[in-house]
């Protein structure tokens, strides 16, 4: 698939959830999370999109997206830096 058009679907379900919401609390919860797990695999692809020319890549699986998502930047950042210094 294009990346393009990933990112478009996953934008688009970001906004669906944001708008539609969740009415029931556990449902709710499962939304936010979903949610965060799209970000987080968005922020990953932007940091491998633009770490190519500093010869950074994380790899996208369901670790470093959780870390990247439930974390925010810092944990994006730690990903990076432990690529970066310890798997070097």
């Amino acid at each position: 698939m294009e990346p393009l058009m990933v990112v478009s679907i996953l934008g688009s379900l970001i906004l669906l959830l944001l708008l539609v919401g969740a009415p029931l609390k556990p449902l709710r919860w499962i939304g936010q999370g979903i949610i965060r797990l799209c970000i987080g695999a968005l922020l990953l692809f932007f940091l491998n999109a633009i770490g190519t020319s500093y010869d950074i890549h994380i790899p996208i699986n369901i670790g470093t997206v959780s870390i990247s998502g439930f974390l925010g930047i810092p944990g994006l950042v730690s990903l990076a830096a432990i690529q970066y210094f310890i798997m070097g």
